[in-house]
């Protein structure tokens, strides 16, 4: 097994074509989203893949094994439910609304120009129709939306001691960017 433990996040600092050379590995939202797990490469190598507690795969990033080769991670198309809006029925507003209710449900989203999608769930697939929203079943990439405060990356808001600037409430925490 070949130890995978770096991170690029979208093959920042590397050369196009090394990237395009670069073995990949199809992942899953769910696989993407976990610091630990095995897989097998296109070269047919098997990964064992040891990230930082918190660490989330995109398509596009790459991943550097211990001999110094590169891995380009793809999102691997998966069953989503697809909603768009009804042409003949609809309102602008019918989408950003049904964007809030799935957020309100703290779904992982997808947002798109015309379309959200998200992992397959019948009692909401249900909710959007008797919105009068169009909902398919697809089988595609799922890449999910990050949040407000994106993730990985380093930022988070871990309440830890005071601090002079003002956010709007009184009490201490400490940003770490």
């Amino acid at each position: 097994m070949l130890t995978v433990n770096k991170h690029l996040p979208a093959a920042r600092g590397l050369a196009p074509a090394l990237i395009k050379r670069a073995a990949s590995v199809g992942l899953d939202w769910d696989t993407r989203s976990k610091s630990r797990f095995d897989a097998h490469d296109s070269a047919g190598r098997h990964l064992g893949v040891f990230l930082p507690r918190g660490t989330v795969l995109r398509g596009g990033d790459a991943l550097v094994a211990e001999d110094g080769s590169l891995i380009r991670i793809e999102a691997a198309p998966q069953a989503v439910l697809q909603v768009r809006a009804c042409q003949a029925r609809g309102t602008a507003t019918d989408l950003p609304r049904a964007a809030y209710h799935l957020g309100n449900r703290h779904v992982q989203l997808e947002v798109q120009a015309d379309c959200l999608q998200f992992e397959p769930d019948p009692v909401l697939a249900d909710m959007l129709r008797r919105m009068h929203l169009i909902v398919t079943e697809a089988l595609a990439p799922f890449e999910p939306e990050a949040g407000a405060y994106g993730e990985g990356g380093g930022q988070h808001h871990d309440h830890a001691h005071e601090h002079e600037h003002e956010h709007g409430h009184k009490h201490g925490h400490d940003h770490a960017h």
